[in-house]
Formats: structure tokens, sequence, C-alpha cells
């Protein structure tokens, strides 16, 4: 046993277990490595999900938007008023 404590060399020896080349993990060790993978495929699973939805609602937001603006633009007369308040176009 090591005098002092590798966290490099302890982070490669499971790596080389994980990839087969070796076989000196315990039981508690690989049931450890199985649980820690599952919760990142979780974790993975759970930002895909929430990342579509966040999506989706920017998406409905920036569509809102856009057809706001076009309805301003050319459904109301806001930008003629707009142009008479900085002078540019005609009094009706």
């Amino acid at each position: 046993m090591a005098r002092y404590h590798n966290p490099e060399l302890e982070r490669m020896r499971k790596r080389r277990a994980e990839m087969g080349y070796e076989q000196a993990i315990s039981h508690d060790e690989e049931l450890r490595m199985k649980m820690r993978g599952r919760w990142k495929e979780n974790a993975e699973e759970e930002k895909l999900q929430s990342f579509g939805i966040s999506k989706r609602i920017s998406f409905l937001v920036y569509a809102t938007l856009i057809l706001g603006g076009v309805y301003f633009i050319f459904f109301t007369d806001f930008i003629d008023k707009l142009l008479l308040l900085f002078g540019v176009g005609k009094v009706k």
C-alpha cells in the first residue's frame, strides 16, 4: 500500500478496470461504478427533456414577438403616427 494518496493514479486504475484491462476492483466498487453510470444517464436524460421544454417556450415567445410586430406594422397606423411624430409623414 502506498504511503500517500494519489488521486490521479487511483482514477487511472479505476478507468483501466472499467475498460476491462484489470479486474482488480471489488464487488462494492463495481456496484458504485454502475450506480454512478446510471445516475449520469438519468441526469443527461433530464437535461435533454428540460432543454426541449425551454426550446419550445423560447420558440413560442419569438413567434409571438414576430407576429405581433408584423401585425403592428401592416395592420395598424402605428408606423404612420410614428413618422408624423418625427415630422416625416404626411398629415391625412
